[in-house]
């Protein structure tokens, strides 16, 4: 099994970050850092499916592994991302059991799944199918975001959906779903972020979470969540551009 599933399933502590510029230097930048992976977010970043693979090439240059956020349900979208090289990918919007297995339909070759097979970089551009068809099934990482007020209804039955490696909680979505935006719904959002990850994990799923920064990690990594997408690349320039000018305009007016 490959390593990156293997710390997945055993609950490893990973912790990686968003990709949403759509540029392979910006993903070789990020890589450089070694983080545990990197997440390519075609649902909500300006990134096209031409460029995906570009992306996941250039993660692979430094050995980090890419996954993709694909921008639905769409087998075609998984499968394409998975065609082109990526370790993994993240559903969202995963409200359902029927939804949950689906997902592992389209990411599974048979007898699990129903994925079709392709002559795509994974495969050695159609010289290495064979190879590539003994392992897939067995290193690729398939992530269901549950992030709507039904996914969280519906989370043991979500979560008893056997394929599905690792549950990631997509808060800000939750938030709005299950009205608990900003300081006055925190509690509401944190004990629902706590279902969703006792369900999870009392069915033997890893569990993962997006944090905007890495304030609180250690408090959820104790509440049994092992797979943190930290922020992402355009946060991380903002708020690295944001502290550098402060200090800069500091400095000069102190001089």
């Amino acid at each position: 099994m490959d390593d990156f599933r293997t710390k997945c399933l055993e609950r490893a502590l990973l912790v990686g970050t968003f990709s949403a510029i759509p540029h392979p230097v910006a993903v070789e930048v990020m890589a450089q850092s070694q983080p545990d992976f990197i997440c390519i977010d075609w649902e909500h970043a300006q990134i096209g499916r031409e460029r995906i693979e570009d992306l996941v090439r250039a993660a692979d240059v430094h050995s980090v592994t890419a996954m993709v956020r694909v921008p639905g349900h769409a087998p075609e979208a998984i499968a394409a991302v998975l065609d082109a090289g990526a370790g993994g990918v993240l559903v969202p919007r995963v409200s359902t059991a029927e939804q949950a297995r689906a997902a592992v339909s389209a990411t599974r070759y048979p007898p699990i799944g129903s994925r079709g097979v392709g002559p795509g970089r994974a495969a050695g551009y159609g010289y290495r199918i064979p190879d590539y068809l003994a392992k897939a099934n067995e290193t690729l990482v398939l992530a269901i975001q549950v992030e709507t007020a039904e996914g969280l209804a519906n989370i043991e039955d979500i979560a008893a959906v056997e394929g599905v490696d690792l549950i990631f909680i997509g808060p800000g979505d939750l938030s709005v779903s299950i009205d608990a935006m900003g300081p006055a719904g925190k509690d509401k959002l944190d004990r629902a972020i706590t279902t969703i990850t006792s369900a999870a994990l009392h069915a033997g799923r890893a569990v993962g979470i997006f944090r905007p920064s890495p304030a609180d990690v250690g408090r959820w990594r104790r509440a049994g969540i092992s797979f943190f997408a930290l922020a992402s690349d355009t946060m991380f320039l903002g708020a690295a551009v944001l502290d550098s000018l402060d200090a800069a305009r500091k400095a000069g007016s102190s001089s």
